[in-house]
């Protein structure tokens, strides 16, 4: 981040650049907790004598908490400035990552990682909303990939450095690793991110807020019990009726409302409505990986934290290659067609563990992992990128708070999709530890539930995000030229 200010001050990166980088940061704080949290999930279980699969709760409360208050995270920015909000949130996630360190049993783990999300909540969405303020819509390709290649280091050094301060020191210090991260953030955001706020500012939609949060919140945590053994099932069931009978009458408020939390009208464009329903679709299966992944290597297979860190690392590598690739590949077909393409040979790829057997050569692993990684960067960048390409500035806060909140539960579910599948597979065989055979039926799972986003995306117009992706700017350019050349040569 120092690199960055110097940078700035040197005059050798514009603040379309250094504002996507800084904010960056803190989604590289963020990825980098919760990649080495999964990687530390067998050592924490065995630590505070829990199973490995039940912790899944310390994931799910954090983007449990994150759906909660992302929707107002939009509105706050525009009431109280992007600066203002964004840098309490760094502050309030850097507060949650020490308690998280400090927590003697699950419960306080997982009280830890929800206080974390409320910042969380404001901290990704509020930056993004920045960038969507301040970026030309032909050049937002460009800034979400500045956005994304330094946020993706995170998961790069995650999972190694989380295997090696789980194997050589303790579990706890993957969260104080933050501190520092969250320190230099704040000073930076003070110094170069505008304090960007609607002129206009809409009135705040109490109802609309408790509805959506409660409905919400009690979807996700009867995903989350309902494989919890020390759960009855009829709580499970209960806090899904709640959740669907909050969520529908949020619905019948939001048709009512003049400015509901959740603008449900932006579905009507179809650009947003197909990156929230099929983005929400290829999450489920991207969310489940950082679960399933680890435990396969560490429990099926016996790697330790340290190796498998080392060897879940590439996909991120694979990701960061994609980054510099996908403005290229867009301006050459179009959304619509990388799209779909991309998301069948994803899921694909997102299924592949399934195959992995003790006897796979690390080197085929690693592989596939990095071209999984290669390909799944390269669909975030389109589905984060057309879910805007409708949207007007004045509804911009209100556009990132909704494909934010989609966002998050999705990858919520994908946790607890995954979990489920593997609780099940372990019901049926009788086991109460998992092994390697347990997991291929979970990986195959996801993987069938990604590729469903393939026909969302093709419901896409083949013109779709034409400006986005520079296949319009291009055209007009070359007419341009010509008429140059064809006067030129008239004179």
């Amino acid at each position: 981040m120092a690199v960055l200010a110097r940078a700035h001050e040197d005059g050798t990166l514009p603040l379309r650049i250094l504002v996507p980088l800084i904010v960056a940061c803190a989604l590289f704080m963020e990825n980098l907790d919760a990649t080495v949290l999964s990687t530390a999930l067998p050592a924490i279980a065995h630590d505070l004598h829990e199973s490995p699969i039940q912790l899944k709760l310390a994931l799910t409360s954090y983007l449990l908490t994150l759906a909660v208050f992302i929707p107002a995270s939009g509105w706050t920015a525009d009431r109280f400035g992007a600066r203002t909000v964004f840098r309490a949130a760094i502050l309030v996630f850097a507060l949650g990552s020490a308690f998280c360190g400090f927590a003697g049993n699950v419960p306080m783990l997982v009280a830890a990682r929800a206080f974390q999300g409320i910042g969380g909540a404001m901290m990704v969405p509020v930056g993004r909303l920045v960038i969507l303020r301040t970026v030309p819509r032909s050049e937002l390709v460009g800034a979400l990939a500045w956005l994304t290649i330094p946020a993706l280091l995170g998961p790069v050094i995650g999972p190694p450095v989380g295997g090696f301060i789980t194997t050589f020191f303790s579990w706890r210090w993957i969260f104080w690793i933050n501190l520092p991260i969250a320190a230099l953030g704040m000073v930076l955001a003070t110094l170069y991110i505008p304090n960007v706020r609607a002129e206009d500012v809409p009135p705040f939609d109490p109802l609309g807020f408790v509805l959506s949060g409660a409905g919400l919140a009690a979807l996700v945590s009867g995903a989350a019990v309902m494989d919890v053994n020390s759960v009855p099932p009829w709580v499970a069931g209960a806090l899904f009726v709640a959740g669907l009978s909050l969520s529908a009458l949020y619905v019948w408020h939001a048709c009512r409302a003049e400015t509901p939390i959740l603008d449900l009208s932006l579905l009507r464009l179809p650009t947003f409505r197909a990156g929230i329903t099929g983005g929400s679709l290829f999450r489920i299966g991207v969310g489940a990986m950082p679960l399933l992944l680890p435990l396969l290597l560490q429990l099926g297979f016996g790697f330790s934290p340290l190796n498998s860190g080392l060897l879940t690392f590439v996909a991120a590598i694979g990701a960061i290659g994609m980054k510099t690739a996908a403005a290229g590949i867009l301006r050459r077909y179009g959304f619509r067609k990388v799209l779909v393409v991309n998301s069948i040979v994803s899921a694909v790829l997102i299924a592949a563990p399934a195959l992995f057997t003790e006897m796979t050569p690390v080197a085929i692993m690693a592989l596939v992992l990095l071209v999984g990684g290669f390909f799944r960067s390269l669909e975030f960048t389109c589905i984060n990128a057309i879910s805007y390409a409708e949207v007007e500035q004045p509804r911009m806060s209100a556009a990132t708070s909704f494909a934010s909140v989609a966002q998050q539960v999705s990858l919520s579910l994908g946790i607890t999709v995954g979990a489920s599948v593997l609780q099940l597979t372990m019901a049926w065989r009788g086991h109460t530890t998992p092994d390697a055979a347990d997991f291929p039926p979970a990986f195959l799972v996801v993987g069938l539930v990604s590729v469903l986003s393939a026909i969302s995306f093709a419901r896409l117009p083949h013109e779709a995000g034409e400006e986005m992706a520079g296949r319009k700017r291009v055209s007009s350019v070359q007419v341009n030229i010509g008429d140059a050349r064809g006067a030129a040569n008239n004179g």
